[in-house]
């Protein structure tokens, strides 16, 4: 049964009926009372069928017409008839499948029962565009999420900010409160601040663009490596009205390349000592087994006794000196080689006391006055034979270069920044002129005072102990101030 083969409950609905049809949407009619349903013609048409093409039933309606998943929605509503919020419903058409539809539903009670009617209008590109718009903005959010990276506007004449929700995620604000441009910028680290001011002003000021990467200090106190980057936006007369920009969390990917670009000097630091140590081996035993040589052929042409006594005596001195040469890089080798042994908890002052009674006699002839504050960091897990020859070599280095005009006074102590462990030796010593010497200073057998004592060879084996366990040695010096050694652990 359809609107156009019975009446409709009065003759307004009726002509109601016919402009809806007109207007490609239908209209249904279902009687409580009798369970009679009515279609009008446009219901079958936005269907795209011809009137009573299809059987006016409510059981072709729910088991065919209505998409599954809608069922509940639609009973919902027929539950809570007089509700004014139109119901978006999916229906099966004739030529394409399920399309989108928007329907309302009311309750009217007159002489023939109760009756409740509403109307369907195709809204199927409505919804589809809706949808799509809705699977662009997922698809957009998904993306800013994954890309960490949010946007923000300054306007020119105000300065006023405006910062998008992911910019607050960035931040680690928990509510986005208002923030100023002056507040904004508080969040990068003290050092940065005034390079990214310059680059807003430049930016607000000469329409110049900037694209930083700079360390950001968020709201729960996580130092992390943003990238900040800004475009002017300029009017007609070629003044920039605003600045807009987006603020990228890159700390993963910047973390990883500083780390790749260190070990990457690291390797090339390690290669050109390798070859400098390739280059001492070889130069040195073969000077020492040259003269060796030379001194064995003197003593077989040499008779005479005495001749052959004082050239016996060169070739023990060259033994001697051929000796000491393998110890030495016997020392550099056995660094590679311990690097295996496991570590253990060892304390800087019980160490650096027994280094300290040691070289007693060295430390009272030169009436050094030492001192030490492991406070900061008291123990460290590291190879216990390591971290005795450094402080050992550093100790006696300070005493070995001391100054002969001033009392030696040498601190040593520790730092602990985060989750790095440093070691700090100072001296009042003769220095070292690092303009002349300084890329020569942990270099093999390099010497730089006159100092008889002097191998060049406790800084070089130093530097190896430290590197081979991934830490670092830097050096400060001023000739007749002294010397400092920053000696990163871990």
């Amino acid at each position: 049964m359809s609107f156009s083969e019975d009446k409709f409950s009065d003759d307004s609905r009726l002509h109601l009926a016919q402009i809806i049809d007109n207007v490609n949407a239908g209209i249904w009619e279902y009687n409580i009372n009798t369970r009679a349903i009515k279609w009008s013609t446009g219901f079958y048409t936005i269907l795209g069928y011809a009137p009573n093409e299809i059987e006016c039933s409510n059981h072709l309606f729910f088991e065919h017409l209505l998409y599954h998943q809608d069922k509940h929605i639609f009973l919902n509503a027929l539950n809570n008839q007089n509700s004014a919020k139109p119901l978006q419903i999916r229906l099966l058409t004739k030529a394409s499948g399920y399309h989108w539809f928007e329907s309302t539903i009311k309750r009217h009670d007159d002489q023939n029962g109760h009756v409740i009617y509403g109307s369907i209008i195709n809204i199927n590109q409505y919804k589809q565009a809706q949808l799509q718009a809705a699977k662009n903005d997922l698809l957009y959010s998904e993306t800013i999420r994954i890309a960490k990276l949010g946007s923000w506007e300054i306007e020119a004449g105000t300065l006023n900010l405006t910062l998008s929700k992911q910019i607050y995620d960035i931040y680690e604000l928990q509510s986005q409160v208002k923030l100023t441009l002056d507040e904004a910028i508080s969040f990068f680290e003290p050092s940065y601040r005034s390079v990214i001011q310059h680059a807003i002003n430049n930016a607000l000021e000469f329409c110049q663009p900037y694209d930083l990467e700079l360390l950001f200090r968020t709201a729960k106190n996580n130092v992390i490596w943003v990238r900040a980057k800004g475009v002017p936006i300029i009017d007609d007369f070629g003044k920039s009205v605003k600045v807009r920009g987006i603020i990228q969390d890159i700390d993963n990917n910047k973390r990883k390349g500083l780390s790749l670009e260190s070990s990457l000097n690291l390797l090339t630091d390690q290669n050109r000592r390798l070859q400098n140590f390739a280059y001492i081996v070889s130069h040195n035993l073969r000077s020492h087994t040259g003269n060796l040589q030379f001194m064995v052929n003197l003593y077989e042409e040499t008779e005479l006794a005495g001749d052959r006594n004082e050239i016996f005596s060169h070739i023990k001195s060259i033994s001697g000196s051929l000796n000491a040469t393998i110890e030495h890089l016997n020392e550099i080798v056995k660094i590679q080689t311990e690097i295996t042994n496991e570590r253990s908890i060892i304390s800087f002052e019980s160490i650096f006391k027994n280094i300290q009674s040691a070289i007693k006699s060295n430390i009272d002839a030169l009436n050094a006055r030492i001192e030490y504050d492991f406070s900061q960091c008291q123990q460290i897990s590291y190879i216990p034979a390591y971290m005795e020859s450094i402080l050992q070599n550093l100790l006696t280095n300070a005493l070995k270069y001391s100054h002969p005009e001033r009392q030696p006074l040498i601190r040593c102590y520790t730092l602990k920044d985060r989750n790095h462990i440093y070691l700090i030796f100072e001296d009042n010593g003769i220095g070292i002129d690092l303009e002349r010497y300084g890329d020569k200073i942990f270099g093999m057998y390099k010497t730089f005072h006159q100092n008889p004592d002097a191998r060049g060879i406790g800084l070089f084996i130093t530097r190896n102990q430290i590197e081979a366990l991934g830490g670092t040695i830097k050096v400060e010096s001023t000739v007749n101030i002294g010397t400092k050694f920053t000696i990163k652990l871990v």
